[in-house]
């Protein structure tokens, strides 16, 4: 992975996820709330995107589901939000009231600690991908056939949650989030912060993430991408390999998740609606697969119109999406990172060497 790759990455995260946002502390020039709260929805499906780049990219697994695990730390977060507001209040959620109901669920109360909330939506999408990757790499089911399953689970999922005796807000979802961090949500300085927690946390996963994809536990995943029964035939478990990628994958979607509803003041299944799942893989071909770069850029450069035009002209969105694909298929194969005649990440050739000095 190139220097000069890494550091456009950062100044990119860095002048969205930081700069922008502080302008809102300045007392001279401030930057209008919305685009902050823009800017921090921005770099949350940033995060979301080198997810999905990290297995598609990566591995060569393209996951049309990711917006599973987007949703569970996003409902993780939700509920400890509302355990907050009830705690400050003292006043139901309208979506219990609405269902008849007197009293949360009595196992809600384990989301009152901060400390379980942040270890709950890590585990809960962690594990829910590890069982399902389990059984779909252990049965070596790949390409095409894996994308369709992982879009029917979220499917599947978003079926679910649209059924209000789950407890989960059904269609309407959840809403009346109060505080984060003791910031009122909805105020300009509880906009800043999670604006620039999502800017430090997108760039501590890109710079972490491209360091990862340069050591050998890279490589191997590079190799697994390129030609994994090669990888096998050489005496590697492809298995745990990939399931790892995969668990760490659904881990990062998840935070992103958690930081997003905040920002945007409420949670449904919409959030589960296969499209956006694969709209997700859309900025990703868009920008360019592997070494998670051209995620950021095409999760910047899309999401960025897609607000512009939300306002301007929102039913042109549409065709300037499928404009964008169709640019992508038929002139540039690996997205904006062939216009810029930078790598994608390591290659099969750089594993052979290292297997061929341990004599593998």
């Amino acid at each position: 992975m190139t220097s000069r790759e890494t550091l456009f990455g950062v100044a990119l995260l860095v002048l969205i996820g930081i700069a922008l946002p502080l302008l809102g502390l300045s007392p001279v020039a401030t930057a209008p709330i919305y685009f902050v709260n823009a800017a921090g929805q921005i770099l949350c499906f940033v995060l979301l995107a080198m997810s999905v780049d990290l297995m598609w990219g990566g591995v060569g697994v393209l996951s049309l589901g990711h917006g599973l695990y987007f949703a569970l730390g996003g409902y993780v977060m939700a509920m400890h939000l509302l355990r907050t507001a009830y705690a400050q209040t003292g006043v139901l959620p309208d979506f219990l009231n609405f269902m008849g109901q007197s009293a949360f669920p009595g196992w809600w109360v384990i989301f009152d600690s901060s400390l379980f909330t942040g270890l709950a939506l890590l585990a809960a999408p962690m594990l829910a991908a590890g069982v399902f990757g389990y059984v779909s790499f252990r049965s070596k089911v790949n390409g095409v056939y894996f994308s369709i399953i992982t879009q029917a689970l979220t499917y599947t999922a978003m079926l679910m949650m649209f059924r209000n005796n789950t407890g989960f807000g059904g269609n309407n979802g959840m809403t009346g989030f109060r505080d984060f961090l003791g910031l009122r949500i909805g105020g300009a300085e509880c906009a800043i912060l999670l604006a620039v927690l999502s800017g430090v946390a997108a760039i501590l996963v890109f710079a972490l993430g491209r360091s990862l994809l340069a050591t050998r536990y890279g490589r191997l995943l590079a190799a697994i991408r390129d030609d994994e029964p090669r990888l096998r035939f050489l005496g590697y478990e492809t298995l745990w390999i990939k399931l790892s990628a995969w668990c760490l994958s659904a881990g990062l979607a998840a935070v992103a998740g958690a930081l997003y509803v905040p920002q945007v003041g409420i949670i449904n299944p919409s959030l589960l609606d296969p499209a956006l799942s694969l709209e997700i893989a859309i900025w990703v071909a868009v920008g360019g697969r592997g070494g998670l770069l051209g995620a950021v850029i095409g999760a910047v450069l899309i999401n960025s119109v897609k607000f512009w035009l939300a306002a301007a002209a929102p039913a042109a969105w549409p065709f300037v999406l499928s404009g964008l694909v169709l640019l992508v298929a038929l002139a540039l194969p690996n997205g904006l990172l062939d216009a810029l005649g930078w790598r994608r990440g390591p290659r099969l050739s750089a594993l052979s060497g290292l297997l061929h000095k341990e004599g593998a």
